[in-house]
């Protein structure tokens, strides 16, 4: 069985075929497109034996760029970020100013310890490091077989 994509030949009708694509070029341009405005970056969390491990993709900023609050068991990752580029004694016929903000929040568990918390940013990447509670750490031991 082959399965065929079918959009009852609204998009594919020959005449329509042109129109379509006038306008498809035209709206799907970056003028009217918010070049970085409300994207959320993207996470990667990781847990070891002694921490959790929080990364966030963030290109571009700088470390005074970021405002990390902890509310009780909330983590919360904010940053703001206004670029605005003018030079004078230019005509511009189209001019993007750079605004990026995103705000992102993540439940700690019981196991971390609030008191013990690291951040760094290296290479457009905000790693932050929670450390665990010294009762919550895994501890390796042998049993013995009676």
């Amino acid at each position: 069985m082959t399965l065929v994509k079918f959009n009852n030949g609204h998009k594919n009708h020959l005449s329509n075929l042109r129109y379509n694509d006038v306008f498809e070029s035209v709206f799907n341009d970056s003028f009217f497109k918010p070049v970085a405005l409300g994207k959320t970056p993207a996470v990667n969390i990781a847990e070891t034996e002694n921490q959790f491990q929080i990364e966030l993709a963030l290109p571009g900023m700088k470390k005074e760029d970021f405002k990390i609050n902890l509310d009780k068991n909330v983590l919360s990752v904010s940053a703001e970020k206004k670029e605005e580029v003018t030079e004078e004694g230019k005509k511009y016929n189209k001019r993007e100013f750079g605004y990026t903000a995103f705000n992102r929040s993540f439940t700690l568990p019981e196991t971390a310890d609030h008191t013990n918390i690291e951040a760094a940013y290296t290479d457009g990447v905000l790693k932050l490091s929670v450390a665990k509670k010294e009762e919550a750490k895994i501890q390796a031991r042998e049993i013995a077989v009676k």
